[in-house]
Parts: C-alpha cells; structure tokens; sequence
C-alpha cells in the first residue's frame, strides 16, 4: 500500500488556483508534522531535488518559504488523514510536481526518504 497519494494538480493559467490534497496511511496522521514539497519537472541532475514548500505541525502551526506567502494555505484534516494546500494567484514559477510527507519525533512517518508519485501542477504564462 502506497501510504502517500496526492491529487489535485492540473493544467492551469497565470492567476489562477488549485487544490492539492494527500492522503497519508500507515501512521498516526494526528502525530505528524506534515509538509508539502515542490521539485520542478526535468530537474537538473545535480539539483536542490525536492524544495519544503510548506509545512503545518500537529498543534496547527505554519511555515512557508517566502515565495508562496500570501497565495498558499496549508491546512490538514486529522479525521481523514488529509493534509491540503490551496494554491492561489499561482506563476509559472509555482509549476512543478508537488509531493507530501510527515515526520514524528523519531523522523520520517511514511518510511525514511519514501514518497509518493506526487502530482503535477503546470502553469502557463
């Protein structure tokens, strides 16, 4: 069983939003930070791989790199095991594949350094 499968992306144009959700198994979802990640399609090798985009701990906090404050929401849903992010105004810069994962006190939750397909989220100018 995948424990990580995320949604939601798509075709979409300067401007406008998306919704990505991921559906975590295989772990106390309510124990876990969780945080969604970004690597762009055909990433130079070597590369930066997979960028922390956004994060939301288990008391609810939030954490953002700079580039997307303002235009996304993370949010996560303790009932269904589903950690969200809204993605608003989007750029051509936000076009990349978005992965989630979730880390507990002892480190990676879902397996060390196991990740789902992710899922692509393109924006044209």
């Amino acid at each position: 069983q995948v424990p990580l499968v995320e949604s939601g992306g798509g075709l979409v144009r300067t401007g406008g939003s998306l919704r990505l959700t991921c559906v975590a198994s295989g772990s106390t979802f309510s124990a876990n930070t969780m945080a969604w990640y970004r690597q762009p399609p055909n990433p130079p090798i070597p590369g930066p791989g997979r960028v922390l985009v956004a994060s939301i701990g288990t008391d609810g906090s939030t954490n953002y790199i700079d580039s997307v404050k303002g235009r996304f929401t993370i949010s996560r849903d303790n009932a269904e095991n589903t950690v969200s992010l809204q993605m608003n105004s989007l750029e051509p810069e936000d076009t990349a594949v978005y992965y989630c994962n979730g880390f507990d006190s002892t480190g990676w939750a879902y397996g060390v350094n196991r990740w789902g397909k992710g899922t692509l989220v393109t924006v044209s100018s």
